[in-house]
């Protein structure tokens, strides 16, 4: 998972902790988290002016990179690091953070809901 990590950013070792739950899904429990989320999310985080960006692909492979998205993300968020890490940790949901300007997002906003649905699976599985 060190090519999803990304120096100064707490994101980076909340979505490897999220990309070790993914890989160790059975391939029926994958399939069945690709169907209920169907959507590719990039996420750009901001960190004191320095920005990352992640693709989260729950439409084909169920994985979790580090970079732009290929083929186009169904849905960009926004957000910076600590929004993230709240976001991460369930101090704050991502309707909040949105209302609030906290988060931002370009394109099928309500497929932007459905991250706090993959971030509690990770958080109970992997113990964020």
């Amino acid at each position: 998972m060190a090519d999803i990590k990304e120096p100064g950013f707490k994101t980076s070792d909340t979505l490897a902790a999220l990309a070790q739950v993914f890989q160790s899904y059975s391939e029926q429990e994958k399939k069945a988290q690709i169907k209920k989320t169907n959507g590719i999310f990039e996420l750009r985080v901001n960190n004191g002016g320095k920005e990352a960006v992640w693709t989260i692909d729950m439409k084909k492979e169920g994985t979790i990179y580090k970079g732009e998205a290929k083929p186009k993300p169904d849905v960009t968020i926004l957000l910076s690091d600590d929004t993230f890490s709240q976001l991460a940790e369930g101090k704050i949901d991502g309707q909040k953070a949105f209302l609030t300007g906290k988060l931002k997002t370009k394109g099928n906003m309500m497929l932007a809901t459905k991250l706090d649905g993959l971030l509690k699976t990770a958080r109970t599985k992997a113990k964020l």
